[in-house]
């Protein structure tokens, strides 16, 4: 394999993010892949990904194939030239609805259907009306969020800036406005 061909600065970049990806649950030559395809300006072929990464053209198939079936990769072909060439999503926040929506499709989805089809069962046993309990409070959060997640989806990219920037300042609305309404005692926010 060749001499890597990135700066130390995009190297630094895609040595986390490798190992980041393989906390996240992918393997961390896709995150590589990945980071650099992000960093990168111009659309690459596997083999000039290879050549800067230092890692095989079957890894590199690998890896491009899996960023292919979350849609984090654009495939484009250049006239005159029988090689595909790959780039990243280029805006982020397209990245973030990409990544959250595949991540609820792999993750949440199958969650809240074996959380609906247990609830269904009728308990055999004492243990099993207490675990049903219990799994019925869970499928009500995770449904929750997923519909919260649904609401998120449709806001603009700059509502949604808007959102995460307010942080705990959404608490403090809610304590005042439980407060003015009389409602439950709500815990008052940290300053």
């Amino acid at each position: 394999m060749k001499v890597r061909i990135v700066t130390p600065l995009v190297q630094t970049f895609v040595s986390h993010f490798g190992e980041m990806g393989s906390r996240w649950g992918v393997n961390r030559t896709v995150g590589q892949i990945y980071a650099l395809l992000f960093v990168t300006e111009r659309s690459l072929h596997a083999d000039d990904i290879g050549e800067k990464l230092g890692i095989s053209r079957s890894n590199v198939s690998f890896g491009l194939k899996e960023l292919q079936a979350w849609g984090l990769v654009r495939l484009t072909r250049v006239p005159g030239d029988r090689r595909e060439y790959f780039s990243s999503l280029g805006d982020v926040w397209e990245i973030f609805r990409v990544v959250a929506a595949e991540r609820r499709r792999r993750e949440i989805a199958p969650t809240l259907s074996v959380l609906r089809e247990s609830m269904l069962v009728k308990p055999g046993a004492p243990d099993d009306a207490f675990a049903q309990e219990r799994m019925r409070e869970m499928y009500e959060l995770v449904d929750l969020a997923n519909n919260w997640f649904d609401d998120l989806q449709r806001l603009s990219p700059e509502s949604l800036a808007q959102l995460m920037r307010m942080g705990n300042k959404v608490q403090k609305l809610l304590s005042a406005k439980d407060r003015l309404l009389g409602g439950a005692k709500a815990k008052e926010p940290d300053a």
